[in-house]
C-alpha cells in the first residue's frame, strides 16, 4: 500500500471523544488551530509509520537475500558503467 493511499480522504467524517489537557485546548482554540485537521495530520503520519515498519519486518528476509546478493554478485550493469 503506497503511503498516499492509507485512506479515502473522502471517506465521511465520524466524531470521536478524546481526553486532552484543558490548558492546551484553549491555547490551541487562541490561536486558531483546527483541532480536527490536526489530529487528522498527526495519525496519518503515525499511520504511514506503522505500516513502514510492519512492511519492512514482513519483508527483512527479501531485503536480507537482496543485500547479499548484491555483496557477492555487485549489481546489474556495474560492469559496463563508466564512472
Amino acid at each position: 500500500m503506497k503511503a498516499q493511499n492509507v485512506y479515502r480522504p473522502e471517506a465521511p467524517k465520524r466524531p470521536v471523544n478524546l481526553t486532552v489537557n484543558e490548558d492546551l485546548l484553549r491555547v490551541a482554540k487562541q490561536v486558531g488551530i483546527n483541532l480536527s485537521r490536526t489530529f487528522e495530520e498527526a495519525v496519518l503520519v503515525k499511520v504511514r509509520k506503522a505500516l513502514e515498519e510492519q512492511w519492512r519486518e514482513e519483508n527483512k528476509q527479501a531485503i536480507a537475500s537482496y543485500n547479499a546478493r548484491i555483496e557477492k554478485q555487485g549489481v546489474f550493469g556495474a560492469r559496463k558503467r563508466r564512472f
